[in-house]
């Protein structure tokens, strides 16, 4: 039997991580993941969960010691924010590279400087290229579900796997949530297994300098150079949507819930227009798709981005090719060019010559707060405009909220 509860995002990230049995958490604090590792550091310091709790530094260090845990044998966990997942950036290249299947939460923040401790998106789409695996969760039940369906991902693929989840909005407020029952989680998830496991009897020799080009090892086997371990990394990502697909299809069999790992569309069975975005802002445009379609009559619904990396190309492109228009909301910026899930987005649709009018918005960058009413008045225009805009301007976002 599953237990219902209210508590908040961070304390719902811990309690699927003690399901999950992790065995080694190492975390620096920041705000606001703080609370997130404070909790399973009080669960283990209680004994109520078999693990042991590392206290580093830095986050560098943090994901250091994941990296030395996982390489031994054992699952690690670990959790950060904004400058402190940059602060990571060297050993997140490491752990994908070397193939270790890792969870960590991300709880999204703005990046300094100017310092901020409020939410966007910059933190985890400034490393969206190190070869992790990226999800983003839109409430409290999907950042339990999605922390151990993630486990179970990372350690079959033997890829790491970042579950994002919007700080303060997301992280310290309460809502209900359904937790699983512990013996079920186990039959879910099955014990840690690393192939590649550092064991004296079974010497290997793991990340050596790689020449350019494949070689023989020692006992004769063709290896790849760094161009094919890069290829491999490369293709074995994005095989893994199919596998994370399958992952949740079990995961809704034994526990109810699922069925949109990668796109969970709201009222877009017959939207004219879409709108396209992540994280708990899609929740919220939820009220705004059912007023304009009950006090304007325009058929419009949210397409939510489960899995940002891989960048689910085909699915996307099938699902808006037909639209007349969509409109991406986005908590990022690639400076110098646009929003980085709209290039995309566009990227995706680009093949098709019935592509839908793309719209490229900017919203609560630092925090900066999000109207219900901007969203409601932005999407309304958008969608009665057309495609009004130059060729030139095409590209140019249009940022909501601003107070120059």
């Amino acid at each position: 039997m599953s237990e219902k509860l209210i508590d908040s995002g961070n304390n719902a990230a811990a309690m699927a991580v003690q399901l999950a049995a992790a065995e080694v958490i190492a975390a620096y604090p920041i705000t606001p993941q703080t609370p997130l590792t404070e909790k399973l550091s009080e669960v283990i310091a209680a004994g109520k969960m078999d693990a042991e709790y590392v206290a580093v530094e830095s986050e560098h260090s943090a994901l250091a010691v994941c990296i030395g845990a996982a390489s031994a044998g054992v699952r690690a966990f670990t959790a950060t924010s904004s400058n402190g997942l940059l602060y990571m950036s060297e050993q997140l290249h490491w752990a994908a590279g070397s193939r270790l299947p890792l969870v960590m939460c991300v709880v999204n923040r703005g990046i300094g400087a100017p310092w901020s401790v409020w939410n966007d998106h910059q933190d985890a789409m400034s490393q969206r290229d190190t070869g992790w695996i990226q999800i983003f969760a839109k409430d409290h039940q999907e950042i339990v579900d999605m922390t151990l369906k993630a486990f179970r991902l990372a350690e079959l693929v033997h890829i790491p796997v970042m579950v994002n989840y919007d700080g303060y909005y997301l992280s310290h407020t309460y809502m209900p949530f359904e937790l699983p029952e512990a013996k079920a989680v186990q039959e879910f998830l099955p014990p840690y297994d690393y192939t590649h496991t550092l064991d004296p009897e079974k010497p290997e020799s793991l990340n050596t300098v790689t020449l350019p080009d494949s070689r023989n090892d020692i006992k004769g086997i063709k290896r790849p150079g760094y161009m094919d371990i890069r290829h491999n990394l490369h293709q074995e990502m994005r095989q893994a949507m199919e596998l994370w697909e399958e992952i949740d299809a079990d995961y809704a069999q034994r526990f109810g819930r699922g069925g949109t790992p990668i796109l969970d569309p709201y009222r877009c069975e017959d939207a004219d227009f879409v709108v396209v975005a992540m994280g708990s802002i899609a929740n919220q445009f939820h009220v705004v798709v059912d007023r304009l379609r009950e006090e304007e009559g325009l058929k419009v619904g949210v397409l939510a981005l489960q899995i940002y990396r891989p960048f689910p190309t085909a699915k996307i492109a099938a699902a808006l090719q037909n639209a007349k228009g969509v409109m991406v909301y986005e908590k990022g910026l690639s400076y110098g060019n646009q929003g980085a899930l709209y290039a995309d987005l566009k990227s995706a649709l680009y093949p098709y010559a019935n592509r839908p009018h793309l719209h490229n918005f900017i919203v609560g960058l630092g925090g900066r707060d999000i109207p219900t009413e901007d969203l409601f008045q932005t999407l309304k225009t958008a969608c009665l405009s057309g495609d009004q805009n130059a060729p030139e301007q095409a590209d140019t976002p249009q940022w909501i909220g601003l107070q120059l």
